[in-house]
């Protein structure tokens, strides 16, 4: 059975603005305060090193895979066979004024049941990254 988490905002803010904060991991600890640390590239195949507030004794290596610039990224990482995965998927849309934001991660595989029971509820982390996301796309102008 999947575990998912999603949040969403409207950022008034272009696209391109939102998607320069996504994807530079050296200002996330300005505006995101559900990490502890991050580092890595965010371009395609590359590795992310996240460690989060909500389980801040683990080191998350993600694997970045970008879709079409400023519209979609994806963090994944798992175990072998697809016994267990987790993807979170940025996606960005330009909206009147702004950008639409979302956010959405999932987990599956046949031992999610056995492996989401540990994940804590990240609801409020997925609302305190939106709005730093929010709060710094739309201080730095469009």
């Amino acid at each position: 059975m999947a575990k998912r988490f999603h949040v969403g905002r409207r950022i008034a803010a272009s696209p391109e603005r939102v998607w320069s904060l996504l994807t530079d991991a050296s200002s996330y600890p300005d505006w995101n305060p559900s990490i502890v640390s991050i580092e890595g590239d965010m371009s395609m195949g590359s590795k992310v090193r996240l460690v989060s507030k909500v389980n801040p004794k683990r080191t998350f290596t993600l694997t970045a895979t970008v879709g079409e610039p400023p519209n979609a990224m994806v963090w994944s990482d798992g175990m072998p066979f697809g016994l267990f995965t987790g993807e979170r998927t940025f996606r960005l849309s330009a909206a009147e004024r702004g950008t639409n934001f979302s956010m959405t991660e999932e987990f599956r595989g046949p031992l999610s049941g056995l492996i989401t029971k540990a994940i804590p509820d990240m609801t409020d982390s997925f609302d305190h990254y939106a709005d730093g996301l929010k709060a710094a796309a739309e201080q730095g102008g469009a």
